[in-house]
């Protein structure tokens, strides 16, 4: 018999506090208007890779720790010969979280690993690309719980890109603040 999973708790407050927040405050008419998370893109460059695979192999393994989904390699689409980089050559790796393991992720990024970070004042809101997506860098993936430090090849940073359906980054800052982002305090100008 299979096991019931226990849904996500930012899905519970997405559904239960922040649609109704956001649909009084932008005056939506629609419940479907209201912005939400369709994706959270998590990717980690390993220039080194390059000379030797051990590193990439190392930076997968903890991007698949840290996101709980097999870590999928990227190439390089050009050669550059500045950094002895041929076309195909592996780069780097990413994962795409979609659904409860999204959810997952964020709640996670933000209640655990965020405050975790040290000399962490908050979150910039310059990350916004102006059609309502944020992207994130944490330098260490260290912070993340899942990491066992003693195993770390080499500190590395990654890049966590959160895209959302929202049409403003106005949109995109109120519903990320809501689930609880870190956002540092923005200056009145």
């Amino acid at each position: 018999m299979a096991e019931k999973k226990e849904t996500p708790r930012l899905w519970l407050k997405y559904r239960d506090e922040i649609v109704p927040q956001l649909k009084e405050r932008f005056a939506y008419k629609n419940i479907m208007q209201v912005p939400r998370i369709e994706k959270i893109s998590v990717n980690i460059g390993v220039g080194e890779a390059t000379q030797d695979a051990k590193f990439l192999e190392g930076a997968v393994n903890d991007l698949t720790a840290i996101a709980g989904q097999k870590a999928v390699v990227t190439r390089a689409k050009k050669s550059i010969s500045n950094f002895k980089l041929r076309a195909g050559m592996p780069i780097g790796c990413r994962v795409t979280l979609r659904g409860e393991r999204m959810y997952e992720f964020l709640d996670r990024l933000i209640s655990l690993a965020m405050p975790r970070v040290r000399d962490f004042r908050g979150v910039k809101d310059s990350g916004f690309d102006g059609r309502g997506n944020f992207t994130l860098g944490i330098r260490e993936q260290i912070v993340f719980p899942e990491i066992n430090y003693d195993k770390v090849v080499k500190i590395r940073g990654l890049n966590i890109t959160i895209v959302t359906t929202a049409e403003t980054d106005e949109e995109a800052y109120e519903l990320l603040k809501q689930f609880g982002m870190p956002f540092q305090k923005r200056n009145a100008a």
